[in-house]
């Protein structure tokens, strides 16, 4: 079973009203580079850190004069960035303007790269590079999934825009979701999708042009730990416009990390066995509770809403709506025994 610690919990000062939100950090460039940017959802701005922790540049709606360099950009909730492959740049999904931008720091512009509002996309999620430099977008309330070339021209819709869902493997013609939450490229090249309002992680197989079923059964619930992730409930919350889960993520061996946000935990499926269980958090949690950076124990951790994850070199990053940051790291099996062995004798 693999093993999880507290690496260091940050709570974000508490200058904004809780539930307003605090900086996302924890989007990570692909290695080699591995830079750590963050974006203010409600402040319409993303920057990027450099090795002394302070921002190299920032991007957006507004200066937060937080850096030298600020590229004016218009930004308004920022909710995904990643890197180009082609160009390096910085790619963005902007939800408040229903476009993907790109920002070129060294050249301190920005350019409207998909006007996805002018073909009918409707709030738009992320803006996922495929393992060809194709780039998949997720409408959360549109209930589609786009592919585009690397030039930003449509190549692929699945779904009709109707909310709908399969147990079953489905072509891609075929597909329904509901309000897509989340999308990431898997290690093995698929594309991975969290199908929020069914409570599922579905599978995007390029290869077959199926969608796969990898985790739910299309009910809500808080059940399945131990066993069969296909058997497992993820939470639900009737009375939150988003409701279902908000967060997904993988790693480099295929493991599936659910932000189970209406349950208020952490999820892990592993990929080898297909088991689901909670590697954080508590099911009953206390609103606007800070966790204590001092916590050393994951399932002891205050999570009242996850809003996003992401997974890099053995860690994952967990930021939480009321303010806190929570970076967990996987423990090494074989320093684990050697520390349990030391404590032992």
């Amino acid at each position: 079973m693999m093993q999880w610690k507290i690496k260091r919990i940050f709570n974000f000062t508490s200058e904004k009203a809780w539930g307003d939100g605090y900086c996302h950090g924890g989007f990570h460039d692909k290695l080699p580079l591995g830079r750590v940017y963050f974006q203010e959802y409600f402040k319409h701005w993303i920057g990027v850190f450099g090795p002394d922790d302070k921002f190299l540049w920032t991007a957006g709606l507004i200066n937060p004069n937080v850096s030298k360099t600020h590229i004016p950009v218009n930004l308004k909730n920022p909710h995904y960035i990643t890197t180009s492959p082609d160009d390096g740049a910085t790619l963005v999904s902007s939800g408040g303007t229903n476009k993907i931008y790109k920002v070129f720091p060294e050249k301190r512009s920005a350019i409207l790269f998909i006007d996805t509002e002018k073909m009918g996309l409707k709030n738009i999620g992320n803006c996922e590079y495929d393992l060809d430099g194709n780039i998949w977008v997720n409408e959360i309330t549109g209930c589609r999934v786009w592919q585009f070339d690397s030039k930003g021209n449509k190549k692929l819709v699945l779904g009709d825009g109707k909310p709908g869902f399969q147990k079953q493997a489905t072509p891609f013609d075929k597909v329904r979701f509901n309000w897509v939450y989340d999308l990431r490229l898997g290690p093995d090249g698929n594309i991975y999708v969290l199908d929020s309002k069914n409570f599922a992680v579905r599978m995007i197989d390029l290869q077959d042009e199926m969608v796969t079923l990898r985790v739910g059964t299309g009910r809500p619930g808080y059940s399945g730990d131990g066993g069969d992730a296909l058997k497992a409930t993820l939470g639900s919350n009737p009375r939150e416009h988003f409701d279902g889960p908000y967060a997904l993520s993988l790693d480099e061996d295929g493991n599936v990390y659910i932000g189970d946000t209406q349950n208020h935990v952490l999820r892990m499926v592993q990929k080898r066995t297909n088991i689901i269980s909670t590697i954080a958090g508590k099911h009953q949690i206390k609103l606007h509770e800070r966790n204590d950076p001092r916590e050393t124990d994951p399932l002891k951790l205050n999570l009242p809403k996850i809003s996003s994850l992401d997974y890099f070199s053995n860690c994952l990053y967990i930021p939480e709506m009321d303010g806190d940051m929570i970076i967990l790291e996987k423990q090494n099996e074989t320093r684990r025994i050697s520390e349990i062995a030391c404590v032992n004798h």
